[in-house]
């Protein structure tokens, strides 16, 4: 079985991920996935890295609703440019979104600047053919991703297709709630959602999805000279121009001098999206910050780089972009609504820091995966960064008698005030060890007979399976060293 394959056995099998969604119904629909309890500890441990991640650089949260009316998406450009490029199989009538298609087959060409015509001609030179029967394909079509629906009685409308258009329609309350003072940061956590014609690449491509989007509102002279960029200009990236085929691990203030970034206050977003990155646990070495090509901008775009992971499964993947996006946004939507959206004078442009949260946790739960052999077994485990794990702390009995399932429960529910914990004693120790280790579970504690002569306990740690003994009355705080890094399990004080 491919490790990818094993990832998602597991994933499904220990309750991280199911889906298509509703499978009990035909299998589910394509694009949909259902997140179990252990998926939704880990994407909730996700997102609260980010949430505080953007709190500590004075971004403000909001939330925004996920249903605006067509002037809206009018306005943001949507609604006439969110489209891809699709193809029909001339006998089956199965569709494709004909650039992913094209990168399936040739793997590495380079699609995003190329119109609709000049992707119909790869696929005529390259004779590719329907997946499915091998039938060719008609003209290659555009494709709307909008998901429409009504509000009221007959008003169009549109769930959001990104939470980031959302976010700007309040600029004048923003304005008003910092006092007039710019610049000022906003950020959004909450579902988007876009009629993918044909998604397939698991949990990477979605119909619905959750984002994190900061939004950065600065005038245009502050974008230099920009006061917090001398906290950060030491600080070392790993960049990939658009000039370079290779990461080059740069201090931001050089990267400036070479012009790679353009703009201080810029260079400091890209930062903040690489350093939240980097708290959630993810290696440098298997993380790029890549700019866009010039003609693979967006039209109001000055600049655009993607954070992006290598899997095993998809190769380099984005789960993050950083988005220079002038006064576009700001501009249009002044002039559809007939709104001002100025600071004293000026429109002010918008710095993006857009996270994908499911991209993000699936490549987590990928870097996690782990299998050695131990007395001739295959030991399948996860290995997350301390903090990182949906389960942070299991509790054992060693035997269910002698009075240890009692100590045992009361130890499970004083930890669980303060942890993600999980009580049991279905079986053996080493079962039991067994079933923590397959989900990640980083500690685990068992309850013996020394426990009732001393009332101390034993602290398994995953990766090397040491063990340690530590008094019942220091364990909350030494879980808690522990998993916030502080202290390395090796060295806590027994």
């Amino acid at each position: 079985m491919a490790e990818f394959d094993k990832i998602a056995d597991l994933a499904s099998r220990r309750g991280f991920i199911w889906g298509p969604s509703p499978n009990i119904y035909h299998g589910g629909v394509a694009g949909f996935y259902d997140w179990g309890p252990l998926g939704k500890l880990l994407k909730n441990k996700i997102e609260g890295k980010i949430r505080r991640g953007f709190s500590s650089f004075s971004f403000w949260e909001v939330e925004c609703p996920t249903i605006m009316p067509k002037i809206v998406w009018e306005a943001s450009g949507h609604y006439e440019g969110f489209v891809d490029p699709v193809v029909k199989c001339s006998k089956c009538n199965l569709v494709y979104r004909a650039d992913n298609l094209i990168k399936e087959i040739l793997k590495d060409k380079e699609l995003k600047s190329l119109n609709f015509e000049e992707i119909e001609k790869i696929i005529d030179k390259h004779k590719i053919k329907c997946q499915s029967c091998k039938s060719l394909f008609g003209p290659v079509m555009p494709y709307n991703l909008m998901m429409g629906t009504t509000i009221g009685l007959d008003q169009e409308a549109y769930l959001r297709p990104e939470t980031a258009t959302t976010t700007y329609l309040l600029f004048p309350e923003y304005y008003r709630f910092f006092r007039t003072k710019i610049p000022f940061g906003v950020f959004q956590i909450g579902k988007a959602y876009r009629n993918e014609v044909s998604p397939r690449q698991h949990i990477f491509r979605t119909r619905e999805f959750t984002q994190a989007e900061a939004q950065l509102f600065i005038l245009k002279e502050q974008e230099n000279g920009f006061e917090r960029f001398n906290e950060i200009e030491n600080e070392k990236l790993p960049l990939m121009p658009h000039a370079s085929k290779q990461i080059t691990s740069m201090p931001l203030k050089e990267a400036i001098k070479k012009k790679h970034l353009k703009k201080e206050a810029y260079a400091w977003c890209v930062y903040i999206a690489y350093s939240i990155i980097k708290s959630i646990g993810f290696d440098d070495k298997n993380i790029r910050l890549r700019q866009h090509n010039p003609d693979e901008l967006a039209h109001y775009a000055d600049d655009a780089w993607d954070l992006e992971v290598n899997t095993k499964r998809f190769g380099w993947f984005e789960i993050a972009g950083i988005h220079d996006r002038t006064n576009y946004d700001l501009k249009r939507h002044a002039d559809f609504s007939k709104r001002e959206m100025l600071a004293g004078k000026e429109i002010p442009h918008i710095l993006e820091i857009a996270y994908g949260i499911e991209r993000t946790t699936y490549c987590l739960l990928e870097s996690a995966f782990r299998e050695n052999a131990i007395k001739n077994e295959i030991r399948s485990w996860l290995h997350f960064p301390f903090g990182m794990a949906p389960i942070d702390v299991a509790i054992f009995p060693l035997v269910r008698k002698d009075g240890l399932p009692e100590i045992a429960k009361k130890v499970f529910k004083e930890l669980e005030k303060d942890f993600v914990c999980i009580y049991d004693e279905t079986g053996s120790i080493g079962r039991m060890y067994r079933r923590m280790d397959e989900v990640g579970t980083s500690l685990c504690i068992t309850v013996d007979h020394q426990t009732i002569k001393d009332k101390t306990v034993t602290i398994r740690e995953i990766s090397s399976m040491e063990q340690i003994r530590v008094k019942i009355e220091d364990l909350k705080q030494i879980i808690k060293q522990i998993l916030n890094q502080e202290i390395k399990f090796e060295k806590v004080e027994k």
